[in-house]
């Protein structure tokens, strides 16, 4: 199960980047925007999917760990996103009230999948 919901978030991540390079209402820096993107935040999604990407395909062994990793950092940038008054987490990605809840929804799948997943070596035995 953990290699399919890394491999889900990978593409998922790789198409935000897509969308927040080409500025749609969707994910984009225009102020109607659905979900806030900027040059950083573009890069942030980039990473994370090509880091999902990588664990899922060249050590799935590993992506239970990945996603309890991913889980504690979106869960505190989802909480520091809901107490910032400037639209940026940290002054460095854009964010806004729709990222701040996907970030933290997110982080609940990530942790809950990463902590009652069997880890790869004990499945089928």
């Amino acid at each position: 199960m953990t290699k399919k919901l890394a491999v889900t978030f990978g593409w998922i991540f790789i198409v935000a980047g897509i969308l927040g390079l080409i500025s749609t209402p969707i994910i984009g820096g225009a102020p109607g925007a659905f979900f806030a993107a900027d040059t950083a935040r573009t890069v942030v999604n980039f990473l994370s999917g090509i880091i999902f990407l990588w664990v899922a395909y060249g050590a799935p062994h590993n992506s239970r760990k990945t996603l309890k990793v991913f889980g504690i950092i979106y869960l505190i940038i989802a909480i520091l996103g809901f107490f910032s008054s400037s639209g940026t987490v940290l002054g460095l990605i854009a964010t806004n009230t729709a990222d701040n809840w996907v970030a933290l929804i997110f982080a609940l799948v990530c942790l809950w999948a990463g902590v009652s997943s069997v880890p790869m070596a004990t499945q089928g035995m």
